[in-house]
Parts: C-alpha cells; sequence; structure tokens
C-alpha cells in the first residue's frame, strides 16, 4: 500500500508522514522531492523553476516507487504535494493504474494556519523570537506565493479524501490517516516536550537553501 500524502507546502506534510513512519513497523517513507531537487540542481540557475514540470520527475517518482511497492513489504509513504490534475494523474493516477493500492489523502487548513506553520519551520522560531512575529517570510517566499493556488486547487473533489488540520496535531492527523486506510499504529507515547523536539528535528532536517 502507497499512502501519498498531499497538501499545501508547510501544510503539515512532512511532519505526518514521519509521525506515521515512526508509529508503523515495516513502513518506509519515500520523498519524492528528493529527486526533484536532484534534478533542479543539475540545471544552471536561470533555468531552474518548479521540477514536477519536468517529465523526467514524474516518471522517475512512478518508476522508483513502483520497484519499491513491488518489491517492499510494508507501507511506503510519500508526502508530496501536486496539485496539476495532470502531473497527478501521471503519479498518482499511474501507480494507480500499474495495479498498486494507493491512498491519497490532502491536509488542508485555513490560510493563517498554514503562514503561522511557515513560519515556524526551520529556524522560524528563532527569527520570530529576533525579529518578532511578524517577520516576513524570506525563505519561504515560494511557498507562500503557491499558497492561495495550493488551497483553492487542494479542494477540488479529484484530490480528496480531504483532512482539515487546523484544530488538531500531527499524532491524531496520523491517527486519522491510519484508520481510514485501515492499519493500525503503535500509540503516541510522546509527551508535549519530547513531541516538539521530534518535529523540530525532522523540520530542521528537511530546510532547503535552493
Amino acid at each position: 500500500m502507497l499512502l501519498w500524502i498531499n497538501g499545501p507546502f508547510g501544510g503539515g506534510k512532512t511532519q505526518t508522514a514521519h509521525e506515521i513512519r515512526r508509529r508503523l513497523p515495516g513502513s518506509v517513507l519515500c520523498d519524492p522531492e528528493h529527486p526533484g531537487f536532484g534534478l533542479r540542481r543539475m540545471l544552471p540557475p536561470e533555468l531552474r523553476g518548479d521540477f514536477q514540470d519536468l517529465t523526467s520527475w514524474r516518471q522517475g517518482v512512478v518508476e522508483v516507487l513502483d520497484l519499491t511497492l513491488g518489491r517492499h513489504d510494508g507501507v511506503v509513504i510519500a508526502p508530496m504535494t501536486v496539485t496539476d490534475p495532470r502531473y497527478f494523474a501521471e503519479t498518482v493516477g499511474r501507480l494507480r493504474e500499474l495495479g498498486h493500492d494507493v491512498r491519497h489523502f490532502t491536509l488542508l487548513a485555513e490560510r493563517e494556519t498554514v503562514l503561522a506553520r511557515l513560519r515556524g519551520r526551520g529556524f522560524g522560531w528563532l527569527l520570530r523570537y529576533v525579529a518578532g512575529k511578524d517577520a516576513p517570510l524570506r525563505r519561504e517566499s515560494w511557498a507562500v506565493e503557491q499558497l492561495d493556488h495550493c488551497l483553492e486547487r487542494l479542494r477540488e473533489p479529484e484530490f480528496a479524501e480531504h483532512l482539515w488540520t487546523d484544530r488538531t496535531t500531527v499524532a491524531r492527523t496520523a491517527d486519522r490517516i491510519a484508520v481510514l486506510a485501515g492499519l493500525t499504529l503503535t500509540p503516541n507515547r510522546d509527551g508535549l516536550v519530547r513531541g516538539w523536539l521530534r518535529r523540530a528535528g525532522t523540520s530542521a532536517r528537511h530546510i532547503r537553501f535552493d
């Protein structure tokens, strides 16, 4: 089974994917962003754009996930924002055509909720402490520019199943996905501090500088 976790940039996909992997024995996380940024770095700066526009990315993601799903016994988790219906068909749709059990979930939240999460990504909490809670999101400017488009497109029925996350935790979102997919997670035994440290570590490991 493949769990494809969609949602706007800063919507909690990566945190939720890592939470599921942590609490679902035998599961693995395959992040489609990795080949995307690799392909992007191969291009000279003036040619760099959205790596999802590259056919090689879409085909490569399908090839790698098809291989993993065919040879790995456990659940595979892929956190990735996809809002273009054509690209969705060429990735999620294509994997379904190949016979894989793909469960797709879109994490949604109100605009202000996502902006608050973007401010807290990486070392954003430190910037807020130094420059104030309304400091501009310079490093996340691209994500902010895409936010309204993402929220509008991802509300469409084709991107269901929708899960609203404004008033819930990462652990509870993971629990909801597991129930909907017919999976059983191990109990979440993290306290407030340990949970925060775990999420901060995940966020720091996924800081992008290009």
